[in-house]
């Protein structure tokens, strides 16, 4: 818990998103695999009035499950 109230944990967490949306290596699809649902919730977030979720929680949400998932699987690639 006291990890994800960390400032210095969010900001190598966004560091790294950043670089697996840049890298070369990494698909398109898999790109895409973060940014169309985080921009979808961010477009509508009406769409589920009843979730009591910020935005920005899901972003971070899906950040750090993004950043592992890809890590995993673009670790002999990434290094």
């Amino acid at each position: 818990m006291r990890k994800l109230l960390s400032l210095r944990h969010w900001r190598t967490v966004f560091v790294r998103i950043y670089r697996l949306l840049i890298a070369r290596e990494v698909r398109l699809t898999d790109k895409l695999l973060y940014i169309i649902p985080v921009l979808l919730y961010w477009v509508m977030p009406d769409v589920l009035p009843f979730l009591p979720i910020d935005d920005i929680a899901v972003t971070m949400i899906a950040a750090e499950w993004y950043t592992r998932y890809m890590e995993r699987k673009y670790s002999d690639r990434l290094r």
